[in-house]
């Protein structure tokens, strides 16, 4: 996997030197760098020698001087030019194991890269880690990372991920603390195998290597309709009694979806902290809200304008909670209609699951002037969903008109739009 150049920022170096989309970076001061962690330290140069490949094939060599800490301002397609380490592990609890065929071929990729943990705050389980890989994490003092622990009971791990090797999660996790690298873990709960007793021995022992935790976000099994192996989900009772066990230890939130199940109301900013794992769904609702609470809202609209909110059925207390404030603006009326997956199985709650035939089936009969949709239910930077529909299909399918919030923990921009029609 070269260092292929998805795009160039505007007013940057690389667009200033001709760099373009289909270039390939192969060097910069004569070293090839494996990924963006060697890129940006090569970078760190008052002057440096890049040689590029252009798209036709054809290599340039350039000499440039540009300010110590100055970007050259690529976008790469990846953040690892070589390999990305793969997921060697066969959980119980596996996600990608339980998709159909036909989705985005990159649903299907298990990585388990300690690069993109870095880099982009991916989990990874420590399995692959390898004494080099530990060299080079402690010599450039890399962290934080993100580490699916799930329990510390080495047995029980072994079962839960399938590999042996899963049961050495505590000597690697105290290799963290020894060299001072800092990492937020995450708890997988599966009901009957890391709950109860299990999950208080796994809170302790995490507990027990101090500053370098910096948080433990417990969230609920994902459980799709095309499992084959059965698992049971989290109940109310289960949900009740985590979030109970959660509160004896500090750093540990469980997420939004236990609050939910459980039937009680979601915590206030202060129980989430600095918000670290909002991606895990720990306190995305609270900061919806109380990013909601902060804007000025208008009184009046100039003529009347219909506004629904197509939101996961996870968001749709916080969603009924703002549409019965934004209903008292005259002349706005405002609908909520929770996206219920028929595709992956009722137990599939969140937005960024939801596939395009769902969305469709939910909204065609709703009578709005603008469908509101997070961008979380699109690939990243495009218009498609992950059954591979874009979203002028969804569009011409239901003769509707849609706004994509990119925030996916404010509406601010759909305040934005309201304002337009202000009196």
């Amino acid at each position: 996997m070269p260092a292929l150049v998805s795009s160039i920022l505007p007013g940057s170096i690389a667009e200033e030197l001709e760099i373009r989309e289909g270039d390939i970076l192969l060097s910069i001061d004569g070293e090839r760098p494996q990924d963006m962690i060697d890129y940006n330290f090569l970078c760190k140069n008052e002057f440096i020698t890049v040689e590029i490949q252009k798209k036709n094939g054809e290599i340039e060599e350039i000499e440039l001087e540009k300010d110590y800490d100055e970007d050259l301002g690529i976008i790469f397609e990846s953040a690892v030019f070589d390999k990305v380490k793969p997921c060697l592990n066969n959980c119980i609890f596996c996600f990608v194991a339980q998709q159909p065929k036909g989705l985005r071929d990159t649903l299907y990729i298990k990585d388990d890269d300690y690069r993109l943990s870095y880099l982009q705050g991916t989990y990874i389980t420590t399995t692959n880690l390898t004494d080099k890989d530990k060299e080079r994490i402690a010599k450039l003092h890399l962290g934080p990372f993100y580490i699916s622990v799930h329990t510390t009971n080495p047995d029980l791990r072994i079962k839960m991920l399938r590999n042996p090797n899963a049961g050495k999660i505590m000597e690697n996790l105290e290799w963290f603390k020894k060299n001072e690298i800092p990492f937020h873990s995450q708890i997988v709960l599966c009901p009957g195998y890391n709950d109860g007793a299990e999950l208080e021995r796994t809170l302790k022992d995490l507990s027990a290597l101090g500053d370098t935790l910096l948080s433990v976000a417990i969230v609920p099994v994902g459980i799709t309709q095309f499992r084959e192996q059965k698992l049971k989900t989290v109940d109310k009772r289960i949900a009740k009694e985590t979030i109970e066990i959660a509160s004896k230890y500090k750093k540990v939130c469980c997420s939004d979806e236990f609050f939910l199940i459980a039937e009680q109301k979601i915590p206030e900013a202060e129980y989430y902290g600095s918000f670290s794992q909002l991606d895990d769904g720990v306190g995305s609702l609270r900061t919806l809200i109380d990013d909601f609470e902060a804007l000025e809202l208008p009184g009046e609209l100039v003529q009347p304008l219909t506004l629904c909110f197509a939101c996961s059925v996870a968001s749709k207390s916080a969603f009924e909670y703002i549409s019965e404030k934004l209903n008292k603006i005259k002349n706005l009326k405002v609908i909520i209609k929770p996206v219920k997956s028929t595709y992956w199985g009722e137990n599939i709650t969140v937005a960024g699951l939801i596939t395009s035939d769902d969305l469709i089936n939910s909204v065609k009969n709703i009578e709005a002037d603008c469908i509101i949709i997070p961008a979380i239910m699109l690939k990243p930077y495009t218009e498609t969903f992950l059954d591979g529909n874009n979203l002028d299909y969804v569009r011409v399918k239901t003769g509707k008109k849609f706004f994509v919030t990119q925030n996916n923990y404010s509406i601010a921009e759909v305040i934005d739009l309201i304002k337009k029609n202000i009196k």
